[in-house]
């Protein structure tokens, strides 16, 4: 199954009285939305992880940087 980046929502037209099913899989989201992502502090480690293997598979080479190097 593939890896889910945010919960599955549903959402319910009142119009037509169809309730829609969106599921946000890791595969769909855009590479600069998993870097944001991988960026911010709140993040859970589980997740970053997660992240880092998506882009991985994309070809994306990640280059990491520490706060002191970004302050300097």
């Amino acid at each position: 199954m593939p890896t889910k980046f945010r919960p599955t929502e549903k959402s319910y037209d009142r119009r037509t009285g169809k309730t829609a099913t969106i599921r946000h899989y890791m595969k769909a989201v855009p590479k600069q939305e998993l870097i944001d992502y991988l960026n911010k502090e709140s993040s859970p480690k589980k997740k970053k992880h997660k992240v880092i293997k998506e882009l991985e598979r994309r070809g994306v080479r990640l280059k990491w940087h520490t706060k002191q190097e970004e302050q300097a």
